[in-house]
């Protein structure tokens, strides 16, 4: 993953947070019960922090090149995808089973800062 393309995920990451924040405030709030609702949020809240991430990933990657950076990008686009998407998808869905996909996601979360440690470590070395 090419730091363009790091950044160019964690932007279009952070506007679909705000849609989605937007929708859940607003649509969703009248639907889902409280409980199901603060497991959308929580989707919403990791998808801001790891969007912020991948932005600072994508400028750090401009500084250091390092392949431990591209699989850091990779790795908080991936557990965008499953940590937030299953929290989105069992709180509209209720099917409680999505909830086995998102400690991957939170895995995929930790995985990606570790890279990220890992590469900067690396070039300290260099």
């Amino acid at each position: 993953m090419k730091n363009r393309n790091i950044l160019l995920a964690g932007a279009v990451f952070m506007a679909l947070g705000v849609l989605l924040g937007a929708f859940g405030a607003h649509a969703l709030k009248k639907i889902l019960s409280p409980e199901m609702l603060v497991v959308y949020k929580t989707g919403v809240e990791y998808q801001f922090y790891h969007a912020l991430g991948l932005l600072l990933i994508g400028l750090i990657g401009f500084r250091i090149e390092s392949k431990w950076l591209r699989w850091s990008g990779i790795a908080l686009v991936a557990g965008i995808i499953l940590f937030s998407g299953s929290l989105y998808a069992l709180s509209i869905s209720g099917l409680k089973i999505l909830g086995a996909i998102t400690p991957i996601g939170g895995l995929s979360f930790v995985a990606g800062w570790i890279c990220l440690a890992v590469g900067i470590v690396q070039q300290n070395r260099a």
